[in-house]
């Protein structure tokens, strides 16, 4: 199934998706050094988030999120790409000079996604290719 979104950060990554129904904050949510969400009561608390396609709403916090993405990206540790329902500067310029391929807006809520299904994203098209069924 082929879905539609806005590009924001170029490139092409492949992996199992990995959602969060909660924004996520780089600094101090995830450890740079080994791509683990360690934010207290986030609900992907304990999740590696190294080679997945990593799915959530918006970025938080504040605005050295970018390095950290940056960060991640230079200790391999990085998503293999990034969708959220709305980009904000924060993650969009992280993904960025991290060169992690990113959208947005796709076509349908990011609650129906499911977790683990391999997903192909396009950062240039804003295209995703999703190999799952919606829930």
């Amino acid at each position: 199934m082929l879905i539609h979104g806005r590009g924001i950060a170029k490139g092409q990554g492949t992996g199992p998706l990995l959602v969060s129904p909660e924004p996520i904050s780089f600094l101090s949510g995830v450890d740079p050094a080994t791509g683990i969400i360690v934010e207290k009561g986030h609900p992907l608390q304990g999740e590696c988030i190294t080679g997945k396609v990593l799915a959530f709403p918006y970025g938080k916090g504040s605005t050295v999120g970018s390095y950290v993405l940056y960060a991640l990206s230079q200790n391999g540790h990085a998503p293999a790409a990034i969708i959220n329902n709305e980009a904000e500067p924060i993650i969009a310029t992280g993904a960025i000079i991290g060169r992690i391929p990113m959208i947005d807006r796709i076509d349908v809520p990011l609650t129906c996604l499911q977790n683990g299904v391999h997903v192909r994203v396009n950062g240039e098209s804003g295209e995703m290719w999703y190999n799952g069924k919606l829930v």
